[in-house]
C-alpha cells in the first residue's frame, strides 16, 4: 500500500490522537477483558474469552492500518494553495448545467471527506472530474447516474 495521502495538519493531529487513544486506552482495556474472561475458567467453552480475544485482534488490526496509512501521509499547507485551478484543498463553486443548481465543495483527501460538511474526496467522481480545471471551464463527470456537466464558477482557498 504505497498510495500517498494528502491531508491537512488538523487531520494528521486527529489521526495521532486516535492512535494514541487506541494504544493507551483501548489496548489495556482489551487486555483486562481477556484477563477477566480467563479467570472464569475453562477456555475451551468460554465465549467471553473468545469475544475478548477477537475484539483485541480487531483493535490491533485497526492500529496497524492507521500506522500504515500514517506512514504514507504528506501534510499540505493550506496557505500555499494555487487557486488558479482546482486542486486538493481548494473550494470550488460548481453549477450543475442540467439543473442550474449551484454547490460549493472543498476538495479533500479520502480521510477527510464529509459530504454534510461540503467536503468531497479528490478520488470521488466529481472530485476527479473537476481536478485541474480553471474557473469558467466545463467539467464532464462520470457519475453512477450517468454523465453530468458542471461549470466551474470560482475557485478559492
Amino acid at each position: 500500500m504505497s498510495d500517498i495521502q494528502y491531508v491537512t495538519k488538523e487531520t494528521l493531529e486527529q489521526m495521532k490522537l486516535d492512535l494514541q487513544r487506541m494504544k493507551a486506552v483501548e489496548r489495556p482495556a482489551a487486555s483486562r477483558a481477556i484477563a477477566e474472561a480467563r479467570e472464569k475458567g475453562d477456555l475451551k467453552e468460554n465465549a467471553e474469552y473468545d469475544a475478548a480475544k477477537e475484539a483485541q485482534g480487531l483493535l490491533e488490526a485497526k492500529i496497524a492500518a492507521l500506522e500504515g496509512s500514517m506512514s504514507n501521509i504528506r501534510v499540505l499547507d493550506e496557505s500555499s494553495i494555487d487557486t488558479s485551478k482546482v486542486s486538493i484543498l481548494t473550494k470550488v463553486t460548481l453549477t450543475n448545467l442540467s439543473t442550474q443548481k449551484q454547490v460549493t465543495y472543498k476538495i479533500v483527501s479520502e480521510k477527510e471527506a464529509d459530504l454534510k460538511a461540503g467536503k468531497i474526496s479528490v478520488s470521488s467522481p466529481i472530485g476527479k472530474g473537476v481536478l485541474g480545471k480553471k474557473a469558467g471551464d466545463t467539467a464532464e463527470v462520470q457519475a453512477p447516474a450517468g454523465t453530468m456537466k458542471f461549470k466551474i464558477e470560482k475557485i478559492t482557498a
